[in-house]
């Protein structure tokens, strides 16, 4: 399969990056806020959801990717301690909160266990892109509820 290489430009395209990400893990160390580039990057182990064959297919990949953000203008996050490097967050969801003056607004990263991470941006400027081979995952991520 191919590498997945995504551009979101607005809410709508966010969605999809979202969709693609959901269940990815990352270690807070894969957090950094390069604030003189107006930069927050993630490094993650996305789930290859796009591989999915059917219900009870046993096709579970990974993939080491990366997402970043661009004119981020301040970052704040909760639910986690930063300096505890080695804690794993699991991505559930990335939304768009428009502000005041448009197309400026809030880009939340949702994670489990109430962790967050909102990115304070000029406007919606996201890619994702996946940095190297598959591997076999354990298991599927589930979703109760």
């Amino acid at each position: 399969m191919s590498q997945l290489k995504l551009v979101a430009l607005d809410e709508q395209d966010l969605q999809v990056i979202s969709a693609h990400s959901q269940d990815a893990v990352m270690k807070v160390s894969d957090l950094v806020y390069l604030a003189a580039e107006k930069r927050f990057v993630v490094v993650m182990n996305r789930f290859v959801w796009e591989n999915r064959k059917g219900l009870f297919s046993r096709n579970n990949e990974r993939r080491r990717s990366a997402l970043h953000f661009e004119a981020v203008r301040g970052v704040k996050t909760a639910g986690f301690a930063r300096d505890k490097a080695d804690d794993v967050l699991s991505l559930l969801a990335i939304r768009f909160e428009p502000g005041s003056e448009a197309p400026a607004g809030v880009i939340e990263l949702t994670c489990s266990a109430g962790a967050a991470i909102r990115l304070e941006v000029d406007y919606v400027e996201a890619r994702l892109a996946d940095l190297g081979a598959a591997w076999q995952a354990a298991s599927r991520p589930t979703h109760i509820g």
